[in-house]
């Protein structure tokens, strides 16, 4: 069943996320669950948050992978929120 998640930083941390973003991608090739995954940008083309499609079982899967994913570790984001995701295109 396939996830989506997304997560908005907050403001100002763009240099923690940089920091963390070496053992976020380390953890998204270990959990072989992500299906697809990207930064989300500002107007400046900075990154500012996150989209992760999960594919796992059910949604306890998916908040369990997002409380182990070392950006939540880092505190860096304001919002998370997951729901249930149909793929029609692509």
């Amino acid at each position: 069943m396939l996830f989506a998640l997304t997560a908005r930083d907050k403001a100002g941390a763009l240099e923690v996320r940089k920091a963390n973003r070496d053992a976020h991608l380390a953890y998204i090739k270990d959990t072989g669950v992500v299906a697809q995954a990207g930064p989300l940008l500002d107007t400046a083309g900075e990154m500012c948050g996150s989209l992760v499609i999960l594919d796992v079982d059910n949604m306890d899967a998916a908040q369990a992978w997002a409380a182990g994913d070392p950006y939540k570790a880092a505190d860096l984001f304001e919002s998370v929120e997951i729901i249930a995701w149909k793929k029609v295109i692509g």
